[in-house]
């Protein structure tokens, strides 16, 4: 039996698996979108932060040979709830990945992948923090490139070069997955999440969300 480990990559890339033997061999894939990495159970772990991940750093996370039967049994239990109907299965999904994700941030640190020599990388890595921190407050690319002291078209070139995307589809991406969450899993009248999140009135946060998402909030909210 071949041991377990995960390997993690960057979107936007692309990627060849090729086997180098004869033996069989089988094994997932799981995409993860932005609004399952932002979930509040999975945002606050080390793991999360494969999503700054490029070419030259694919992490191979191994299993010591106690986790590797429980991670095995995990996978299944995913596996089966994703192509079930069953009540509340999406609270049950991110909570397996929640226990496979801290099996993985106590193998290694991802943090140390991240090369302090890698100033591109690092900023990025800011940014994004900042990002996660103040997006209901500041909504401009040059807000962030003043407290990165850097100017906004080297901010975005890192951001670009690093993880596909400009800075302001970063900062957009934020608060609509921010206004996906309120909407769906809070009371929260719409008019409170839109001044909650910094927008200016609940007409210019409908049409933002429809614009983004293809829906307004409360057609999210009835669905």
């Amino acid at each position: 039996m071949y041991p377990i480990h995960f390997s993690f990559f960057a979107l936007g890339i692309d990627w060849k698996l090729i086997k180098e033997d004869t033996g069989s061999s089988s094994g997932y894939i799981l995409y993860l979108s932005q609004e399952i990495l932002d979930n509040p159970l999975l945002s606050n772990l080390h793991i999360n932060e494969v999503r700054l991940f490029t070419s030259d750093a694919i992490p191979k996370i191994n299993l010591s040979p106690g986790i590797e039967k429980r991670i095995q049994s995990i996978l299944e239990m995913l596996d089966e709830l994703i192509g079930s109907e069953l009540n509340h299965k999406d609270d049950a999904i991110i909570s397996l990945l929640n226990t496979i994700f801290v099996y993985c941030d106590g193998q290694c640190n991802i943090k140390s992948v991240i090369s302090e020599n890698n100033a591109k990388k690092t900023l990025v890595y800011k940014f994004k923090k900042l990002v996660d921190k103040r997006f209901s407050v500041n909504h401009k690319v040059s807000d962030y490139a003043e407290m990165l002291n850097v100017s906004d078209n080297y901010l975005n070139e890192c951001i670009k070069e690093t993880i596909g995307v400009n800075a302001k589809a970063v900062i957009t991406e934020k608060r609509i997955m921010s206004s996906r969450h309120q909407l769906k899993f809070t009371d929260k009248t719409i008019k409170e999440i839109c001044y909650e999140l910094g927008f200016s009135s609940p007409d210019y946060f409908s049409y933002f969300f429809k614009k983004h998402t293809g829906i307004t909030p409360s057609m999210l909210r009835e669905n």
